[in-house]
This record gives structure tokens, sequence and C-alpha cells, in this order.
């Protein structure tokens, strides 16, 4: 569904990379995690997909057709984007909102009126309560739903998400990943979704490809990372879920925390 074949992207005319030589595929119907430092190129490899950013060496294709022998603005109408600054126009209400690219697409008005109520409905927002609204006049979990919706509103195969639970709240943010795990599941996404947060991809990817400085150092399964990591990074990476679970049911046992002692 999506694959990258040696991919380079250089800012400075060749003399470094942001993302080096890097390959891999994503299978239809997958959620791949794409993991790392600030830094390490993981937006950017997304968003050379929809051409946001162009490949300065390699080849990227999605659905078997390279991104870069077709229209940009087609390209990326086609493919559903959620990042976490949410980027609703402030002056559309919510069903302007997740119309817009239906709209662009020339749907009928039936159509546009269908998939809006449809997609928020997906994302647990009734059309009746909130199509009218403002995005002002929503909560961050709300703005970031009506996001998730936006990006499906055009029945998309493939989903990119730039870190798109980051900065709500806990509770929030357990119910949007939960939530949008289901959906993905049931509509056969194909979804890359960069993280920072290895205990989110764990939970939620069904392969995770962790980058430093640029490469990827390893793709492999939740189960592989953990049980077989093949670089110190992504051991230092997974050993962190590890040590909060521990600290957690050490807790929960009624041991000391962190800071405590046993008396």
């Amino acid at each position: 569904m999506i694959e990258l074949q040696n991919v380079r992207k250089s800012f400075d005319g060749g003399r470094s990379n942001a993302v080096a030589d890097t390959s891999f595929t994503v299978e239809r119907g997958e959620l791949l995690g794409l993991i790392g430092e600030s830094g390490c190129g993981k937006t950017t490899t997304l968003r050379m997909i929809n051409r946001l950013e162009e490949p300065s060496h390699g080849s990227i294709l999605v659905n078997g057709e390279n991104v870069l022998q077709q229209n940009p603005e087609t390209l990326r109408r086609n493919i559903g984007y959620v990042f976490q600054g949410i980027g609703l126009f402030p002056h559309y209400t919510v069903a302007e909102n997740v119309a817009a690219v239906p709209r662009l697409l020339n749907y009928s008005d039936a159509r546009v009126q269908a998939r809006t109520e449809a997609t928020l409905a997906m994302v647990g927002l009734s059309a009746e309560e909130y199509a009218q609204r403002l995005p002002a006049q929503l909560s961050g979990g709300q703005q970031q739903r009506v996001g998730v919706a936006r990006a499906l509103a055009a029945e998309p195969d493939v989903v990119l998400m730039d870190e798109p639970f980051g900065a709500l709240d806990p509770i929030t943010r357990a119910e949007l990943q939960e939530e949008f795990k289901r959906i993905q599941a049931d509509l056969q996404l194909t979804v890359i979704m960069v993280t920072h947060d290895m205990t989110e991809a764990l939970l939620m990817a069904d392969r995770i490809a962790v980058m430093k400085q640029g490469e990827v150092l390893q793709i492999g399964t939740p189960t592989e990372l953990l049980n077989s990591p093949a670089h110190p990074y992504v051991s230092e990476l997974v050993e962190m879920p590890r040590l909060r679970a521990d600290r957690l049911e050490q807790l929960l046992r009624g041991g000391s925390g962190p800071g405590q002692r046993d008396e």
C-alpha cells in the first residue's frame, strides 16, 4: 500500500540528510508507528509521502503509484492527514471543516451531508449537537475528534498522523487512541502514525519503525522490539515503558514509589 525505496531528504544540497536511505513497506490495513527523538526525520518522512516535502532521492509509492508522478493537490485530497496542531479552520463550523475535502472532490450536497454525519458519528460526536459549532466552542479533545473526522470524510485508504494525541490530557488521549484504533480496524485503513511516545506506539501499532538521526534502526512488531531490540537506542526506548509498568505494579502492591523508602 505504501512503499519507500531508498528515500533520502536533504535540506542543504546533500551535505547532510534529514532522512537517510530509508526503505520500508506498510501493508494494507496496517498501522505503522514511526518513533524517535525530535529531529530524527520522522515527520519529514511522513510529509514526503503526500509531497508536503519532496524527496531528494528514491521513490515513494502509494497504491503502487509513484507520488512524484501524481498531482500534489489530488494526492493530498486522497490521503487523510491528522496532526497535533489540529488545524481546523477557525471561522468554519464543525460541519464545514469536515466537509472541506469532499467539497473539493465535488461530492454532491447529499453525499457531503451523509459523510459529515457519518464521520462525526464515528468519532463520537453527534452532528445534531456539534455540526454548527465553531472550533473555539469545543474542548481540545472534541477538536481533535473533528480533525480525525475531517481526515476520514473523503473515505481515504491511507491516513497519515503526526503526533495526533500528544497535546491531550491522559484520559482524553487514551479514549481517542482506543476510538481511532477501532475505526482503523473497522475501515481497514493503512496508517502511518508519528509519535515520540513508545507506550503509545506499543499499544496502537501493528509494527514500529524506530528512527534516529535520519535512519531507521529497526522495524518490527511490538513483541519483536520488546524481546529483541537490535540497537542500544531501541533498547533504551522500550525499557522506559517496562520501568514505568514495574513502578506502577510496585505501587499497586503497596510498595514504595519513587523518592520513598519502605519503613
